[in-house]
């Protein structure tokens, strides 16, 4: 029996699984672990997740804490208590990402991963498996580069730009999750046209980002994330690593075609790149002239912060 291709894949690349469900992770068994609101929400609504709910909701009105304080606590604890569980599947690490709404705001992100941090530093565990998930905004990046000086490490998500990437990687940032399948949406509405493979606009972005990192010696790894279909896994392999959903993890179980390498650091060194000088100015500008990234950050903004108002809804109904 020859391997199937999602253990060829973990050979090139390390596999995370980009999910709030536990089972999945057992099944698939992936190095490390991505959450994010819209997960969270989504497990925190399934009857077996329940329990972790109704536990963050008592440890934290014990607190003594009232009103606006008393639903962050909780919301708080319920995405410690998930990474926790999390954290007793995987080897490696857990992403716990801060509330969206701090997204342009460098010291509010800088407080809350801290207090992350320190809750998981609480119950035993080293920061060294803990990836804080900020937004690729200017201010969430400025936030990592204090937070890495700290051995704080960040995963700089919703990021769909190179101009974003290069940024994460001169601030010192631990890992990027340039989102793939989003890119491909945005590409397909405007264009009409469907990518497939090698021309897909996601996959092209990621290796750009790749292949410049290892040419100039970046320690930023670079983690592809939301992927639309298993092309585009198959096109980024060899990436440091990919963080993948587990109806596409099952996908690559199924199947035992031989994958090859895509991306390796002996073709990076060869790429022809210039370096890219970056102030917040020059950041701002090339933002602004990729219309796609633009308005894929924002709308990612908008669509998480959306998803904390509804675990918020959910549980103030709870405390009352």
């Amino acid at each position: 029996m020859g391997l199937n291709q999602l253990e060829q894949l973990k050979q090139l690349t390390t596999v995370v699984a980009d999910t709030g469900d536990f089972e999945s992770m057992r099944v698939y068994q992936p190095r490390d672990a991505t959450t994010n609101p819209s997960l969270i929400l989504q497990a925190a609504a399934k009857p077996e997740y329940r329990h972790l709910v109704e536990q963050a909701v008592k440890e934290a009105s014990a607190t003594g804490l009232a009103g606006d304080a008393l639903t962050e606590a909780v919301l708080d604890r319920i995405l410690i208590l998930f990474g926790l569980e999390i954290l007793k599947i995987v080897p490696g690490r857990v992403s716990t990402e801060v509330d969206a709404r701090l997204s342009f705001d460098t010291a509010g992100t800088i407080t809350k991963a801290r207090q992350l941090i320190a809750a998981y530093e609480k119950e035993g565990h080293s920061r060294d498996r803990i990836l804080i998930k900020i937004a690729s905004t200017w201010e969430g990046i400025k936030a990592a580069e204090t937070l890495e000086k700290e051995g704080i490490h960040c995963n700089l998500t919703l990021l769909f730009s190179f101009a974003q990437a290069v940024a994460c990687a001169e601030a010192g940032v631990q890992l990027i999750s340039p989102f793939v399948g989003r890119i491909l949406d945005w590409y397909k509405a405007s264009t009409g046209k469907d990518y497939q493979g090698d021309e897909d606009p996601g996959v092209i972005s990621v290796r750009k980002i790749y292949n410049y990192y290892k040419k100039f010696g970046y320690r930023t790894e670079v983690m592809g994330a939301s992927f639309r279909n298993k092309g585009e896994i198959l096109a980024l392999a060899g990436c440091d690593l990919l963080t993948i959903s587990p109806g596409l993890l099952g996908e690559l179980q199924a199947s035992e075609e031989p994958i090859t390498a895509k991306l390796t650091p002996e073709e990076a060194a060869g790429a022809d790149f210039e370096k890219l000088e970056l102030d917040e100015k020059t950041f701002r500008f090339l933002l602004n002239e990729d219309a796609m990234a633009t308005e894929k950050t924002a709308q990612g903004i908008r669509n998480f912060a959306a998803d904390i108002v509804k675990l918020e809804t959910m549980v103030k109904g709870m405390l009352a």
